[in-house]
């Protein structure tokens, strides 16, 4: 059975909603044959995102960068799954067990996401897994339209790996 890991940091009540609308999207009753195992970014292991066949990430972001929490996990997994750098460095091409995987991604904030997209984005390049569904960057309150965005998201990711 394909397993869907959604790894997440979610120490508000706007990041705890985002997770619990995606973790709904993605156990849709319509959505068959997928496992969702959910785990807090500073519990995850390269053991979860091996047995995975694709990730949600969800993350707040502060001072214009993803949590300490969801870099950890990257830091403390990268080189285990599969992540390439070059010489430099920088994002290389990856090779490793867990290219081509799908992978989406939300984020909150009270200001201004681009530096915590872009470095998950360049992260998840170098692990050579695919954007399977538009990121969800969510400013300010979460409202209903947010939580049906990441119920979207959610549902989208597993769908991509339903039987």
């Amino acid at each position: 059975m394909p397993r869907l890991l959604i790894v997440h940091h979610s120490p508000t009540r706007s990041t705890q909603a985002l997770l619990e609308a995606a973790t709904a999207g993605a156990q849709d009753d319509a959505i068959q044959g997928v496992e969702v195992v959910v785990r807090p970014a500073l519990e995850a292991t390269a053991d979860d995102v091996l047995a995975a066949d694709g990730y949600l990430l969800g993350s707040p972001v502060n001072f214009g960068y993803m949590s300490g929490a969801l870099k950890h996990f990257f830091d403390t997994t990268f080189l285990a799954v599969g992540g390439a750098l070059d010489p430099s460095g920088a994002a290389g091409e990856s090779e490793g067990a867990t290219k081509g995987r799908p992978y989406g991604l939300w984020m909150h904030g009270r200001y201004d996401l681009t530096g915590g997209v872009r470095a998950v984005r360049s992260i998840v390049g170098a692990l050579g897994w695919k954007q399977g569904y538009d990121v969800l960057e969510v400013l300010g309150d979460v409202g209903a339209e947010e939580r049906s965005g990441a119920y979207e998201l959610g549902a989208t990711i597993a769908a991509l790996l339903s039987d």
